[in-house]
């Protein structure tokens, strides 16, 4: 079987054409976690401007501080990756890294991934002439909360050069563990579980 598709418009593509591509996209599906630690490299490659540090180790502290608060490994790997998309979607930057991780981690996750940028905004926002409690339009949402105190805890809180983090080698095997799992997986993306975040950063 040839290893080319028979066709030039997706619409006259046979049976085999998408086996074919199937089986040809294993292979690159399999590198997707070595695909995002990359891009976590590139983000240590310059300072983020204006600020004490580099993309990258303001996610290293952030799952550091996941980590050290004793988080499960879909927090730990989400507090890592909730600026990953930063590189390519600057403006929206929250919903593209929530996308990376979505297929692969628990819904609370992810979306609190999605909706941290706006709950950041709490800590800045009034300097820009911006209404810093547009978190509220949230308030009645059950991960309110949850993004409140990840984002309290774990993002704001980590642009400070003379924390100790974890490296990047130490995140690498929780990256490959959540990223080989079955996407979408409804037995991990559990939708509607809600573990209890702010209770635990709390204690």
């Amino acid at each position: 079987m040839s290893d080319t598709v028979s066709f030039t418009a997706m619409k006259d593509g046979t049976k085999e054409d998408y086996e074919m591509l199937e089986r040809l996209e294993k292979p690159f599906l399999a590198l997707t976690a070595d695909r995002v630690l990359d891009e976590l490299r590139r983000a240590g490659e310059a300072t983020l401007e204006g600020y004490k540090i580099t993309r990258l180790e303001h996610g290293l502290q952030s799952g550091t501080r996941a980590i050290r608060a004793g988080a499960d490994i879909d927090w730990v790997v989400g507090a890592l990756l909730h600026d990953v998309g930063d590189g390519l979607a600057p403006q929206n930057h929250d919903r593209m890294s929530a996308e990376v991780a979505r297929p692969f981690v628990r819904w609370e996750v992810s979306w609190t991934i999605e909706h941290h940028g706006i709950f950041q905004t709490l800590y800045y926002g009034h300097h820009y002439g911006w209404d810093r409690n547009a978190r509220d339009r949230y308030r009645d949402h059950p991960l309110f909360d949850t993004c409140a105190a990840f984002c309290e805890a774990w993002d704001q809180s980590s642009f400070d050069p003379n924390y100790k983090s974890e490296s990047l080698e130490f995140f690498e095997p929780m990256v490959t563990e959540v990223f080989a799992r079955k996407a979408y997986d409804s037995a991990v993306v559990q939708e509607g579980v809600i573990t209890g975040l702010p209770a635990m950063i709390a204690s």
